[in-house]
């Protein structure tokens, strides 16, 4: 079952078009011995509750690769800020069907 949550982590996965934590994230998955050919950012490496929204689930004994994210946010008095972030993302390989 798809919660908001999940389905948000997805749009925002599939919508944005930021590179910037590409390398950890080819760094991360040839570590654990993913070939480089084989990693697409976006569209099979995704975080945990993106991967729920389209009915796969992390294979136990799984870990992923921490990234870290730059998020625009409103504050307060009205300016636009930035701020990071960091979440786990896992490549296709490492899920299952639900």
């Amino acid at each position: 079952m798809k919660t908001e949550y999940q389905q948000d982590a997805l749009n925002r996965a599939r919508g944005n078009t930021s590179a910037l934590n590409y390398d950890a994230i080819y760094r991360g998955m040839t570590a654990k011995g993913i070939p480089s050919g084989e990693i697409i950012p976006r569209e099979n490496v995704l975080t945990l509750p993106a991967w729920n929204a389209l009915g796969r689930k992390v294979k136990k004994g799984e870990t992923g690769v921490r990234v870290t994210s730059w998020i625009r946010y409103t504050d307060k008095l009205g300016q636009e800020q930035v701020r990071p972030t960091s979440g786990t993302v896992f490549h296709i390989s490492q899920t299952q069907e639900a």
